[in-house]
């Protein structure tokens, strides 16, 4: 299982970030909004080698079958590895290249507010909110934990369960003559 989880978690990672990554540097110029629905699709995409794992595993290592359990043990082990490439490189890419992120992304929330009416009351307590978030940010333990948790983790769990919903196959019991 080992082999199986690594490669695919790998090959995951290094998509799930890559693709990260440029969404993250062309985000001011796509529009933040565009950049959430890029992203997201972009780990939908990576989390598919969770699917093509859990496959590879049934196929090659259970003689073709598995259960629910061990499906989606594969999974999940191939999604945590994901997520961890994918929160490693936000924090290289946010301390390294894109320090002023949470400032171009605060200015995008507030300036959105702003266009759909908001009350001053209501911009002062977002940009309460977005300070509070530029603080975690600025944390490296809290911000990578954080964003494991509320990002990558919630995609990838849900690709696994339906991945091993779909691809649990048991063998059927040989019916015995009466």
């Amino acid at each position: 299982m080992k082999k199986t989880v690594l490669t695919f978690g790998i090959i995951s990672g290094v998509i799930i970030s890559v693709l990260m990554g440029i969404t993250t540097v062309f985000a001011d110029r796509i529009g933040f909004d565009r950049a959430v629905v890029v992203g997201y699709t972009s780990m939908l995409m990576a989390f598919l080698f969770v699917f093509f794992g859990i496959r590879f595993y049934r196929e090659n290592v259970g003689d073709g079958e598995i259960s629910f359990g061990r499906a989606f043990t594969v999974g999940i082990l191939i999604t945590l590895i994901s997520c961890l490439f994918y929160v490693v490189s936000w924090e290289i890419i946010y301390y390294n290249f894109l320090p002023d992120f949470a400032d171009k992304y605060a200015n995008h929330v507030i300036e959105k507010a702003r266009a759909s009416g908001a009350t001053p009351e209501q911009l002062a307590k977002q940009m309460e909110e977005l300070k509070g978030m530029k603080a975690m940010l600025d944390n490296p333990l809290l911000s990578a934990a954080v964003i494991f948790i509320s990002e990558p983790l919630p995609v990838g769990l849900v690709m696994t369960l339906i991945s091993a919903l779909i691809l649990r196959k048991r063998r059927r019991k040989a019916e015995v003559p009466v």
